[in-house]
């Protein structure tokens, strides 16, 4: 789960920081996020903010940096959930993208969207972390014992859904997730 406000100690500053900056970002918008107006949200100083994250550049690192580590600990769940075997690592593409309730989904995408988004308006560059976690889920994708290809294309489909949500494109029905989870678990089958 990614740390929020209900789930933090008073103490833990650096975390109510981020939990506010990602609060403006998904409220307001990337425009509205300011070194004050994070500051204020998160109940601290300026100067205390300062401290932790010098810059709205560092701030924005500071997010992206904690939804990579979400991304990593959520798939590598996900992953152990499944069974040994080729196919592995697609299955769990399957199970975390299919499977979650669609208010978990919806949730999870609002998140990584305000974040991914902002970060993407302030310099590309600082989505560098979620780059090299995505690139590492390809080099699984593509080692997982499946025919050329159909791993791939199970983790396109995944990055579509997850586009299609964060822009509002359509949301698919629990009966369209069901036919699309059995039609895209024929491309499972092992290499001969």
């Amino acid at each position: 789960m990614i740390p929020n406000s209900e789930t933090v100690t008073p103490a833990d500053a650096p975390t109510r920081i981020l939990d506010a900056a990602e609060a403006i970002v998904r409220r307001a918008g990337v425009a509205s996020l300011t070194l004050e107006a994070a500051a204020r949200e998160a109940g601290v100083s300026k100067g205390g903010l300062l401290y932790h994250f010098a810059s709205k550049d560092a701030l924005l690192a500071g997010l992206l940096n904690r939804m990579a580590q979400f991304v990593t600990e959520d798939f590598a769940q996900a992953l152990g959930c499944q069974p040994e075997g080729p196919g592995r690592v697609a299955r769990a593409m399957l199970a975390w993208g299919l499977e979650l309730s669609q208010e978990a989904m919806n949730e999870r995408c609002d998140r990584a969207a305000a974040v991914f988004l902002a970060a993407f308006h302030q310099d590309p560059a600082l989505l560098d972390p979620m780059r090299a976690v995505i690139g590492g889920m390809r080099q699984a994708v593509a080692a997982d014992g499946l025919a050329p290809g159909s791993g791939m294309a199970i983790m396109a489909a995944m990055d579509g859904l997850f586009m299609a949500r964060i822009f509002g494109l359509y949301t698919l029905t629990d009966s369209e997730r069901q036919v699309m989870r059995h039609a895209l678990g024929h491309l499972l089958e092992p290499m001969a």
